[in-house]
């Protein structure tokens, strides 16, 4: 498992979570999403996009994964969520491409899992692109089950998303 430093981002970090989150979304749903709305997505709009999330959401966090260099290679954001059986959202997870299967996702995963469990959150969903399906496995592997389905809209394309849920997020924090 490569050890990067992981640790809770600010708004300075928001350019490079940005690069990651638009480069992440074109080499991960190429094929799954058109192409016109990949070709769509901008670093400026993915800015201000997490800038919204930090700003408007409910109890909304991000960590960021650094390489050796200093650069941000990967993210990890949540917040706390109304649901029946979950209490906080895994809103998002994003690597660059030469990074994935190095284990950073995992660390993020957990990173995020420390979180909730400090804010008094202990179980945590999820979504996850039906057609994604290295996210899937990734996430079950990790020991989501599958909890609830949802359609979304990209462009003129309908999919498939499926959320996965741990009741006890405890069960993510590693290290």
């Amino acid at each position: 498992m490569v050890c990067l430093k992981i640790r809770k981002a600010s708004e300075e970090d928001i350019k490079s979570i940005a690069r990651v989150y638009v480069d992440g979304w074109r080499t991960t749903y190429q094929g799954l999403v058109p192409d016109d709305y990949l070709d769509r997505l901008s670093y400026e709009g993915a800015e201000q996009r997490w800038l919204d999330f930090l700003n408007h959401e409910s109890e909304p966090f991000i960590y960021v994964a650094m390489n050796d260099a200093g650069m941000v290679v990967g993210f990890a954001s949540g917040k706390s969520i109304d649901d029946e059986n979950f209490d906080g959202e895994l809103y998002a997870l994003y690597l660059l491409q030469e990074c994935r299967g190095l284990g950073i996702g995992r660390q993020l995963v957990s990173a995020i899992a420390k979180h909730f469990l400090e804010k008094g959150i202990s179980s945590m969903i999820v979504w996850v692109m039906e057609r994604n399906k290295s996210g899937l496995g990734f996430y079950e592997r990790m020991g989501g089950k599958e909890y609830l389905r949802r359609k979304s809209e990209f462009g003129e394309i309908v999919v498939e998303d499926v959320a996965y849920g741990w009741e006890n997020v405890s069960v993510l924090c590693t290290g």
